[in-house]
């Protein structure tokens, strides 16, 4: 499919680390299609993670969990859309009913990517993600391989700064203290999923010893990880710094950024990390970092299951009762695994 001099609409409304990994393909796009318009139709609250990048020309976004959560609502935009940007393609990066909605309903001389089988045959080309061999950054760079686009490598997961971001992170670390000459060690304790966090109490003793050792531990996370980091302070020894709760998404990542490692469970922030090119050391389990893990080298992954059955999701393994959660990795696990990636910087 040629895809350059068009005005092109990419629909995603997915989660914070479902629309970074995103970033590669968006890559991809722009070299298939220097000379393209390109929009990226997105979740509204995680404006921040497309918001500079440059090889968007225009972001639209929706506030899927607010004033935009109707079919009615996501019908004016889809139309507003399709009279404001007249596309010529649409691409879908996802099978769910809302986004496959909004793709159908913006009603582009063409609709391409994935769908909700409900609107599959208003689909021009209809591709399928390959949840079973490829990683989900390589899963939605595979629709344009589908599609016949040419595909270049790519420059792994990116999230890109602005002055003001920069700024305000450095006003918030030197308020608590932060020097230039710290040696900053990030901890994101939280995880939207339960059965994905890692002991608080082993954060504490992480985060106590490489404070013995001279790093600095910074905790992460957004206003709801507030309780769950107050919880591992209170058990430590030191005291670390604090940024959960203060930062919007861009300065999240320019937070992070700082950082010499970041010691994480499978969540958003981890993939932030990533698109940082901070080193990362994961802890993973029940879902398969195969497909959701790092999208990079510089990573130690941490499992607590030694066999996935491909197909079977993160939900079913929870409701089995046999999944042992995080518990079963040792601090002293995670700690060498630290160390490795520290002394590798060195």
């Amino acid at each position: 499919m040629e895809l350059n001099h068009k005005r092109i609409v990419v629909t995603f409304l997915m989660h914070l680390g479902d629309v970074i990994l995103t970033t590669p393909f968006m890559y991809v796009l722009r070299q298939a299609a220097p000379d393209s318009h390109i929009t990226y139709v997105m979740d509204e609250k995680l404006k921040d993670v497309m918001l500079y990048n440059p090889y968007i020309d225009e972001i639209i976004t929706v506030d899927k969990k607010g004033k935009d959560n109707s079919i009615g609502a996501l019908y004016r935009i889809a139309r507003n859309i399709h009279c404001k940007v007249q596309p010529d393609v649409v691409i879908n990066l996802h099978p769910n009913e809302r986004t496959s909605f909004l793709a159908w309903a913006i009603g582009a001389k063409k609709t391409v990517g994935m769908s909700h089988f409900l609107f599959r045959p208003w689909m021009t080309t209809y591709t399928r993600l390959d949840r079973r061999t490829r990683h989900a950054a390589d899963m939605y760079i595979n629709v344009l391989e589908q599609l016949k686009v040419p595909i270049v490598p790519n420059k792994g997961l990116q999230i890109f700064s602005c002055p003001q971001w920069q700024s305000t992170v450095d006003d918030l670390y030197e308020a608590q203290g932060v020097s230039a000459s710290d040696t900053l060690v990030g901890c994101n304790v939280g995880s939207a999923v339960p059965e994905k966090r890692w002991p608080k109490e082993r954060f504490a003793a992480i985060a106590d010893t490489l404070a013995d050792e001279g790093y600095v531990p910074v905790f992460f996370g957004g206003p709801m990880d507030e309780e769950m980091v107050a919880e591992v302070v209170a058990g430590m020894s030191h005291t670390p710094i604090i940024m959960t709760g203060r930062l919007g998404l861009g300065e999240l990542a320019e937070a992070i950024k700082r950082c010499r490692l970041f010691i994480t469970n499978d969540s958003g922030p981890m993939h932030v990390a990533v698109s940082q090119q901070v080193p990362v050391v994961a802890l993973y389990g029940p879902s398969n970092p195969k497909f959701y893990g790092p999208y990079t080298t510089k990573c130690i992954v941490l499992e607590s299951m030694t066999d996935y059955e491909i197909g079977k999701s993160m939900k079913q393994i929870i409701r089995e009762g046999k999944y042992k959660g995080l518990g079963v990795i040792s601090e002293e696990t995670v700690l060498e695994a630290a160390h490795t990636l520290l002394q590798k910087q060195e």
